[in-house]
């Protein structure tokens, strides 16, 4: 059980704290939503440019019958990197520190590729596991369906040993306070940069995923 400022209710430390983001987001959600305003504000300003430049991305990316799923991958994004950016503040910790959250996270888009890809193409969808030609079938379906399987422990290992990694450099740092200090200074500027890259690596990777199912098969 790791120590914490904020109380776990007898839950794992990573599971309270992704109760406490979700709750977060959906009150802020709800609090810009009612606060809209024709002439926007400095906060609604700096929402409406992160997400018209995310939706500009998905378009780039996925194409324009990616635009419906805007809101899926927006959602990913902001979950990630509210969860990166805990840790960051002392006393807390970022559930995707968890092996378990970001192979939840890399799990939902892993089906969620196929479901759509079904939804798209119907019975079609298999023709991206069989190649371009009948003949090759049997070498390109298991090397598709082996690609597809690590998909899901590519995006999950890479969240979370970036995140994990962090973590433990700077608990190392603070044992060896204050002859680190420079090091720690150096740390910090390195972990947010990391907080940023890994949501938006995890978004991307999930934008091309789900382009690709969203391609017809050729």
């Amino acid at each position: 059980m790791h120590d914490t400022i904020l109380p776990t209710f007898g839950l794992h430390a990573h599971t309270a704290f992704t109760i406490y983001i979700t709750i977060g987001l959906a009150i802020f959600s709800l609090l810009l939503a009612r606060r809209l305003a024709l002439v926007p504000g400095r906060v609604q300003s700096i929402v409406e440019l992160v997400v018209t430049s995310f939706e500009g991305m998905v378009d780039e990316t996925m194409g324009h019958k990616g635009r419906k799923y805007f809101p899926f991958i927006m959602t990913f994004a902001i979950f990630i990197f509210i969860s990166n950016l805990l840790g960051m503040i002392p006393g807390l910790l970022p559930p995707t520190a968890n092996l378990n959250t970001t192979a939840a996270l890399a799990l939902i888009v892993f089906v969620a590729t196929h479901i759509i890809g079904v939804k798209e193409h119907g019975i079609k969808y298999l023709k991206h596991f069989t190649g371009p030609v009948w003949w090759l079938m049997p070498l390109m379906i298991p090397i598709e369906i082996i690609g597809h399987l690590a998909r899901p422990v590519s995006l999950s290992l890479r969240l979370f040993g970036n995140i994990m990694g962090h973590e433990q450099v700077v608990a190392v740092l603070l044992i060896l306070m204050p002859l680190a200090y420079p090091l720690l200074a150096f740390s910090t500027v390195l972990g947010v940069l990391v907080v940023f890259i890994q949501a938006f690596i995890f978004a991307l990777l999930s934008m091309m995923y789900i382009g690709g199912a969203l391609e017809e098969a050729h």
